[in-house]
């Protein structure tokens, strides 16, 4: 039965990061990669390590399109998540989710262990293992205070970081010009383990640890200035393509190279040593602790904006959302850091196996956001974008990822298991809740085979939980449609029932004053919903001007999430961004 609503609002606008602050927050991920990732490039591709490192900058060179092109197109926080819940089904988006938060994880912990390890450069009496704890726990305390990205600090942090390599790379090469060219011609007259290819090969793939952070600035898109997020692509590449094969070169001019692996922990501060004394290592070390602290800052508030996505898509349990007095899903930054901890004391805090756990999921993650990147081309063609990846590009950048997965495998096949210990309990959690439905149906028929004879020894009855099956079931969900035809609706409702846990929908017809209710599609819809009988189908004609004031209206008084409301892909003349909608999922 049709129903005839009007609705009027007001909107207001927080303000948005500019490109000095949005690249800082995303840029102290990204850069502070170099104090490690140089030491892992030379101990595999040797005096060829900063080749290898170029080319992973060609790779991300690469991306900077494709990320552009997804995330102009769909301009929401999420990163790989969003991109796939948009383009395919939330299955294969949390299976990127569950990636994601395991490349969070791993990146909190090899940020905190390596800011600890060059703490303890300066102080060689530092336990690292526990100062490692102490440091998460502590930034674990700040956002449960509500302390989140400040754009101040990062701005301040950043500018140190970059200022601190620049004034490594000058002294580093005043250094090496004085001191003549026999240490390069020493460490590239050592012979190779296999060809040269080989080494480049495998270099490449240990240094494609050096673009982690990349995928930062598509978390939190949503809250820059329009036109800042394609910069902030543009100058994360410039600083790791400059930086990382510099001091990569700069550690083979000076240093033996078998005295890298010795100091691979703290290899910057080793080399500030070398090239400029106790006062540069001195320098570089505070650096180094203090981005990388950043680093586990960005961490925590990346991974509690991308839990608390997934759990009102109801991917993770819901309690997770509980919050304090000051706002805080601590739940969530509890559990990260008890995760973080365990994962600390499995790999005894060994830099190698955390970077192998970091590279294989967030190297997935970009093989899938590539992968988006083509379903977006096929799916949501219409959507209108800045930019646009050729097949040419995805084709060598995925492929490019892929043979950097394989290479680390090959390296280190035992890393590969660290990681499966945790991606398939995260994966497992998620994918019960995905499918949890069906194994409350499949766990209550298996009650009342045994309620009988049970019933007086059995906690709860099989009642109960078809009465949770049913409560699930019943949250709403909302189609908007401007008079799409009938196989538009069919696809609607059949995402709907193999994606989301609900027997409600509302299809709402947004109409202007003096338009007539559409006759066709309210026949269509009567025939869809005896189509569908699991759907319990409510057509809604709306009278007034679609945009986000209405849809903030509408999930106020209906007591629906934003997020569990669809709509068609819109085309060039629609008058919003989608991240005006305030994260409206596209469903075709």
């Amino acid at each position: 039965m049709a129903k005839d609503l009007s609705s009027s609002a007001s909107s207001t606008h927080a303000p948005k990061l500019k490109e000095l602050a949005a690249t800082s927050i995303c840029g102290n991920d990204i850069t502070s990669s170099c104090l490690y990732v140089s030491a892992l490039a030379i101990i595999y591709a040797g005096q060829y390590a900063w080749v290898a490192l170029l080319l992973v900058g060609g790779v991300l060179y690469l991306f900077r399109s494709i990320y552009g092109e997804v995330v102009g197109a769909l301009p929401l926080n999420g990163g790989a998540y969003n991109a796939l819940l948009n383009t395919t089904s939330k299955t294969t988006a949390s299976l990127a989710a569950c990636l994601t938060l395991l490349s969070y994880m791993a990146t909190a912990v090899i940020s905190a262990s390596e800011a600890m390890h060059y703490v303890h450069h300066l102080w060689e009496g530092l336990p690292i293992i526990l100062a490692t704890i102490g440091l998460l726990a502590f930034f674990m305390g700040l956002t449960i205070m509500g302390i989140g990205e400040s754009a101040i600090v990062a701005i301040v942090i950043f500018l140190i970081h970059i200022s601190t390599l620049t004034l490594l790379v000058v002294v580093g090469f005043l250094y090496f010009f004085s001191n003549g060219f026999d240490m390069l011609n020493m460490n590239y007259s050592q012979p190779l383990e296999g060809s040269i290819w080989n080494a480049l090969f495998f270099g490449f793939a240990a240094a494609m640890l050096g673009i982690s952070g990349f995928e930062s600035s598509a978390n939190f898109v949503e809250e820059q200035a329009p036109g800042v997020f394609p910069k902030t692509l543009r100058n994360m590449w410039l600083a790791v393509t400059i930086f990382n094969p510099l001091t990569a070169f700069l550690a083979i001019a000076i240093l033996p190279l078998a005295s890298v692996a010795q100091n691979q922990t703290a290899l910057l501060a080793y080399l500030g040593e070398i090239a400029g004394g106790n006062w540069l290592a001195t320098i570089v070390s505070v650096d180094a602790a203090l981005v990388l602290s950043g680093a586990v800052l960005t961490s925590y508030v990346g991974v509690t904006g991308l839990v608390q996505r997934m759990t009102l898509d109801r991917c993770l349990p819901q309690f997770l959302l509980i919050t304090n007095k000051r706002g805080s899903a601590y739940l969530i930054m509890i559990s990260f850091f008890l995760l973080c901890v365990s994962i600390l004391f499995i790999t005894s805090g060994d830099i190698g196996a955390l970077a192998g756990v970091y590279t294989i999921s967030f190297l997935s993650v970009m093989t899938l956001f590539g992968f988006g990147n083509i379903l977006l081309k096929l799916r949501r063609n219409r959507l209108p974008r800045p930019v646009r990846a050729s097949g040419m590009v995805l084709l060598l950048a995925i492929s490019a990822v892929l043979a950097a997965l394989i290479g680390n495998a090959i390296l280190n096949p035992a890393y590969v298991w660290v990681f499966l210990k945790y991606f398939i309990p995260t994966a497992a959690v998620v994918f019960i809740m995905l499918y949890r439905i069906e194994l409350l149906i499949l766990f209550t028929y298996l009650l009342r085979q045994v309620e009988r004879p049970l019933r007086k020894i059995l906690p709860f009855k099989s009642y109960t939980t078809l009465r949770l099956i049913n409560t699930i079931r019943s949250q709403q969900f909302v189609f908007f449609t401007k008079g799409d035809n009938i196989a538009n609706l069919n696809k609607v409702m059949r995402y709907i029932v193999e994606n989301e846990h609900t027997n409600r929908l509302k299809i709402v017809n947004v109409l202007q004053e003096g338009e007539q209710p559409p006759k066709k599609l309210m026949h269509e819809v009567e025939v869809l919903d005896l189509a569908y009988p699991e759907l319990e189908v409510d057509f809604v004609i709306l009278r007034g001007h679609f945009g986000p004031e209405l849809i903030r209206d509408l999930s106020i008084k209906w007591g629906i999430p934003k997020n569990f409301m669809f709509i068609g892909s819109p085309g060039n003349s629609f008058p919003y961004g989608l991240q005006e909608l305030g994260g409206v999922r596209l469903v075709i």
